[in-house]
């Protein structure tokens, strides 16, 4: 069960009234940072007698039963969306985020470039992964903590909010001491002990759909996170494994409104995987804003030909701008949104 507190409630109220599921011996889940709070009553159900009470307080809403299995991240839990706000930029409104910077961290030179770059097309947040899942043992993996560092450096002389991919438990602490977003990988998105230590950091989650996984697998995928009290959560559609092989994936857009119809978390899309191919980043960008999309996740290189990593999907800031400049038009002339 999901009681839905009015927007107006005070801290105090909303604590009382946990206060008092506590003591009658209900577990419970609170979320408070992407909108009007929601409690969870956990376990045994809770007698009318109390569900009425609540409702008298003024302090409830709406008590809600979702049918989905992922209750907390249903669209029924918070029927106005989510907002996720990562330093000063706030995801899930009605202007595009656009995310951009370079697969791996290569180099001071390389990621201060790129990051200057990217701020100039008008990018909102930095991306660059210090830590690198490859499928090959042999692949260039990042350069870890100095990788960090230098993403740090690149935050303090852009002002660019930094995102970048937790790989395991061991290094939880230590990347959300320089990230202001953490990023969970398509191979990661059923780590479900991963997800839940990224969740006890507090930091906004980035947490991208595992290239084989269904849209309901991924929706319980954030369930994992918001059952362990954070719902600064972001979705990130990212292709998933078709029988095609001219592109690295195929690009879901399907389930850009299916999510949105579906959960209250905001939802982005990253065309630089989801293609494989520079040369498709540009139009499918604008095709996931037309979907409804929050915000892409873009990489960009400033010399992708010789980008260690994935140097095939990533585009120049050149093209980058273009794009910024296309989908914030684009969404400037819908009169209306995709959905509520």
């Amino acid at each position: 069960m999901i009681l839905r507190l009015r927007a107006d409630t005070e801290p105090h109220h909303r604590q009382a009234l946990l206060d008092e599921l506590q003591r009658a011996g209900f577990e419970v889940t609170v979320l408070t940072s992407g909108g009007p709070a929601i409690i969870a009553v956990n376990g045994r159900a809770v007698p009318d007698a109390f569900v009425g009470r609540f409702m008298r307080t003024g302090v409830v809403e709406e008590v809600v039963t979702p049918s989905e299995p992922y209750r907390l991240a249903a669209r029924a839990s918070r029927p106005e969306g989510t907002v996720v706000q990562v330093g000063s930029v706030r995801i899930g409104e009605r202007e595009p985020v656009v995310i951009a910077g370079p697969c791996t961290v290569e180099s001071r030179d390389q990621l201060l470039r790129t990051a200057e770059a990217v701020r100039e097309a008008g990018a909102s947040l930095l991306r660059g992964g210090a830590f690198k899942p490859r499928t090959s043992p042999y692949s260039f993996h990042g350069l870890g903590e100095r990788g960090l560092e230098l993403l740090a450096e690149a935050r303090e002389r852009t002002g660019l909010p930094v995102v970048t991919e937790v790989l395991d438990t061991d290094h939880i602490d230590l990347v959300a001491q320089y990230a202001d977003m953490l990023q969970i990988g398509s191979r990661n998105m059923m780590n479900f002990a991963l997800l839940r230590k990224v969740a006890a950091t507090g930091k906004p989650v980035l947490l991208k759909r595992g290239f084989a996984a269904t849209v309901e697998e991924w929706l319980l995928a954030a369930e994992y996170l918001l059952a362990s009290g954070n719902d600064r959560v972001v979705l990130c559609e990212r292709g998933v494994r078709g029988f095609e092989p001219a592109t690295r994936f195929m690009l879901d857009l399907n389930a850009v409104p299916l999510v949105r119809q579906r959960s209250h978390l905001p939802v982005i899309v990253d065309p630089s995987h989801g293609t494989g191919l520079r040369e498709l980043v540009p139009p499918m960008s604008l095709a996931a804003i037309a979907a409804g999309a929050h915000g892409l996740l873009i990489e960009v290189h400033v010399q992708p030909e010789d980008a260690l990593v994935d140097g095939r999907q990533s585009i120049d800031p050149a093209t980058l701008a273009e794009i910024v400049r296309r989908v914030r038009l684009l969404a400037a002339l819908a009169e209306e949104p995709v959905l509520v």
